[in-house]
């Protein structure tokens, strides 16, 4: 769907993070025209900012949200389901610490995590012996029991854009780096004009509906462009993570329990890597400028360093990233207690075209907020179709019975000429779709230029059609994490034979 100047969409959803994409898929296929403008590149805040982990939220427990823990646990089974190639299953150790929590109340919180909800896909929690179990082996040998529990790890950017792909796939359009500069609220239409930061261009565009999901930016986006006052106000808490080299063996995660009571993950990432975080601090800067402090670093260096025999230390961070979650605003100090889930407001004034904002969320129950912002819209569109997305695959993701192990198997045989390990990242990158990806090659010349690492001009070339990559940044830090192997002369490499293209401004990018 390409956009003319004043052409009439039933939604324009503005933000291209997980919400604004879910929405403009589930939007899409219940047959409505979508449109979707991301100011900057797909997931390029918020949601490539998480803890890479689809979770119920074991620890959303304590502060009794147990509406919110089953809900996230019912999406966690589902999302398993419809994206098995960026979603794997993973296993959590939690140490003990008795001075911290009891053992009792360890138990009775894994009883009701492993119960909430229906679980097919997962094994249950058990208690393990540090003495016996391989999770013990990089632990202090004053630990000498915990337990272990299931949840899942995914790649959070590369969620986005397979939603914004699928939305695209069944007739939205999708304009990143295109923002949202005024709208006029009519008795019928939104007049909207969008301006794109690559061409310079404007457009017109006339819709029946606004959502915001604009994250960070709900509020404000409310209160200039829309010019509609929010009746929720949101509270922007920093999240900041660092990444080392890999520090254990196994292929297990660990949550830690912090003296503060908040907790702190150490998990397995991108093979070599291990991913620790998350920090909760109050933020009122530019949520577009966020970035991690000293404080922060050191925060999590010792929070980890508490439970490994081997100290870490901020000289071993290899990289870090920060972002800024808009959460619901609540009277409570501690910003870790502020609740995950979220708020859809529509303002449906007699005589006004309507408007849709979200508040809060997390990127677990995504679908699930798509899914009812479509229920409250559902009075204002008769034609829509009925609810589709619990069942249907995301793209690459339609792998029978959702055993990515057998797929993988099967895609390295059918590609021997490829390195095992580029023929494993390609499989769980792209799932079913790599085979688009590797049309009519059959052997390591056709993949073209090699930039860095294993990411090779065939790659790039598909993610640019398909993915509306544009920059190294897209490429290496959201459609992949290609970045963490790349060195400075690969990078300008990319970059150089990205500039030597020529870029077609976003609506010429559509289908």
């Amino acid at each position: 769907m390409a956009v003319a100047s004043d052409e009439i969409v039933d939604l324009l959803v503005v933000g291209g993070g997980v919400n604004g994409a879910g929405i403009a898929r589930d939007a899409a296929g219940r047959g409505l025209s979508v449109l979707l403008c991301e100011q900057d590149d797909l997931a390029s805040h918020t949601s490539s900012a998480s803890t890479k982990l689809i979770h119920g939220g074991l620890r959303y427990l304590e502060h009794y949200e147990f509406g919110l823990v089953r809900k996230a646990l019912q999406e966690r089974e589902l999302l398993l389901r419809m994206a098995p190639h960026i979603i794997a299953p993973l296993r959590f150790v939690m140490p003990h610490v008795s001075s911290l929590r009891p053992a009792w109340m360890i138990r009775a919180g894994l009883f009701l995590y492993d119960n909430l909800s229906k679980r097919e896909l997962l094994p249950g929690s058990r208690s393990i012996d540090f003495r016996k179990h391989p999770a013990g082996a990089p632990l202090k040998k004053t630990l000498s029991k915990g337990f272990v529990y299931s949840d899942a790890s995914v790649q959070d950017a590369r969620l986005v854009v397979l939603n914004a792909m699928d939305a695209k796939e069944r007739g939205a359009a999708i304009l990143t780096r295109t923002r949202l500069i005024e709208a006029r609220q009519g008795t019928q239409y939104w007049d909207a004009t969008l301006l794109s930061a690559v061409s310079g261009a404007t457009t017109k565009v006339k819709a029946r509906c606004v959502v915001n999901a604009a994250g960070p930016w709900v509020a404000s986006l409310l209160n200039s462009a829309l010019n509609t006052p929010a009746q929720h106000h949101i509270r922007l808490v920093k999240g900041s993570h660092i990444v080392t080299k890999r520090l254990f063996d196994h292929d297990h995660a660990y949550i830690f329990q912090n003296p503060d009571k908040r907790i702190v993950f150490a998990i397995p990432y991108e093979t070599d890597f291990t991913l620790i975080g998350t920090t909760d601090v109050e933020y009122s800067g530019n949520p577009g400028k966020v970035e991690i402090s000293e404080e922060e670093t050191a925060y999590l260096c010792e929070s980890v360093s508490r439970y490994f025999e081997a100290a870490v230390t901020p000289q071993q961070v290899v990289w870090s990233y920060a972002g800024v979650r808009p959460l619901l605003e609540e009277e409570v100090a501690n910003p870790s207690a502020v609740t995950r889930d979220y708020r859809l407001e529509l303002r449906a004034e007699q005589g006004l075209a309507p408007v849709l904002s979200v508040f809060g969320g997390k990127i677990t129950t995504y679908r699930r907020l798509a899914e009812e912002a479509m229920e409250q819209l559902q009075p204002l569109f008769g034609y829509m179709k009925s609810d589709w997305t619990a069942h249907e695959a995301l793209p690459g993701g339609d792998i029978a019975n959702a055993d990515f192990a057998d797929f993988q198997r099967i895609f390295q045989q059918r590609h021997a000429w490829l390195p095992a390990a580029l023929a494993a990242r390609y499989a769980r990158t792209y799932g079913t779709r790599a085979a688009r990806l590797l049309d009519g090659i059959h052997e390591m010349a056709g993949l073209g230029e090699l930039f860095g690492a294993d990411l090779y001009e065939a790659e790039v070339r598909y993610l640019m059609r398909n993915e509306w990559a544009l920059t190294a940044d897209d490429i290496l830090w959201r459609r992949s994490k290609l970045g963490l192997r790349f060195d400075a002369a690969g990078v300008e490499r990319l970059h150089a034979w990205l500039e030597a293209q020529q870029v077609p401004a976003p609506a010429a990018m559509l289908a």
